[in-house]
């Protein structure tokens, strides 16, 4: 089975370089219409250049159809001017990666409200300003597919990476609800954590897993999660041609017969135990769960 993009309009948000080229790049080859988004930053998120026409000529050299756009994904009138630009020239958008992002570690204890303020807002409202500016549109076609960009550190958490890991996990409750939201207008919503050897990621890596590590081997993951036949709400792992599910899961839980500090106390290992987990859908679930426990009487 081939997977093509014939006919398709894809945005990619930070696809000067890194994964978001690998991904513009190999959407073109495949027969998508590339809008390549890029502020042309350093990885702190400060300054510009013209990544983003390097590689449209990359493209058009290639073949491809592509269109390179400055917009700052934090500027909601920018990304609307972006889609709006894209559907004048080319009829729709139908593909929305986001994926465009900046770095500020540093300890929480040495971190500055700014530094978390901007990470945020990069990742997180960037994304959901790059969702909203194509949500209509994408509604109207009854065909969408977006793909958030997560990350193992918000997943798992990281050291001195508060503002980051943050944005990372709040994205994933994003693309859950508009999971739910897009399914009658098949739009589809999925989430990616790679791992890449990228210039975000540069002085992190040993020189041979910088190598293992490339943008590359995370392109089939992103490009299955925004193809025709992709699956909604997925959490996919990938990085160096290995690639793992993600889940948010919830346990059966346990009703404590003594409702007080104590007996909650007294039912910890029972609360905290993984076993009988299975994955959490809906916000709805948590209270089908209780009322349940409270149908079937008191455990413990």
């Amino acid at each position: 089975m081939s997977i093509s993009f014939d006919g398709k309009v894809a945005i990619v948000t930070g696809a000067g370089g890194g994964l978001g080229r690998a991904y513009a790049l190999e959407l073109a080859r495949r027969g998508a219409k590339v809008v390549v988004n890029d502020l042309g930053g350093a990885r702190d998120g400060t300054g510009h250049s013209d990544a983003a026409l390097q590689v449209v000529e990359e493209i058009k050299a290639a073949g491809g159809t592509a269109m390179s756009n400055g917009g700052n994904v934090a500027e909601f009138e920018q990304m609307q001017d972006m889609v709006a630009r894209a559907k004048a020239e080319w009829g729709g958008v139908h593909i929305l990666i986001n994926n465009a992002g900046i770095l500020r570690d540093k300890t929480f204890a040495k971190m500055e409200p700014a530094d978390f303020d901007l990470v945020v807002r990069v990742h997180l409202l960037g994304s959901a300003y790059a969702t909203k500016a194509v949500w209509e549109t994408m509604r109207e076609q009854n065909y969408g597919r977006v793909l958030m960009t997560t990350s193992s550190s918000g997943l798992g958490g990281n050291f001195g990476q508060a503002n980051y890991g943050a944005a990372k996990l709040g994205l994933v409750g994003l693309a859950k609800t508009l999971h739910h939201e897009g399914a009658k207008n098949n739009i589809r919503v999925n989430s990616i954590a790679p791992t890449a050897g990228t210039r975000m990621t540069e002085d992190l890596f040993p020189e041979e897993a910088y190598k293992a590590f490339s943008p590359d081997k995370v392109v089939p993951a992103a490009l299955f999660l925004v193809s025709e036949d992709a699956p909604s709400n997925a959490i996919v792992g990938a990085g160096a041609g290995v690639f793992h599910s993600f889940a948010v899961t919830m346990n059966e839980g346990a009703m404590p017969a003594d409702c007080t500090v104590e007996g909650f106390a007294a039912q910890w290992d029972a609360i905290s135990s993984r076993s009988g987990d299975k994955p959490f859908g809906s916000g709805f679930e948590q209270s089908q769960s209780a009322m349940g426990l409270l149908m079937g009487g008191a455990k413990g």
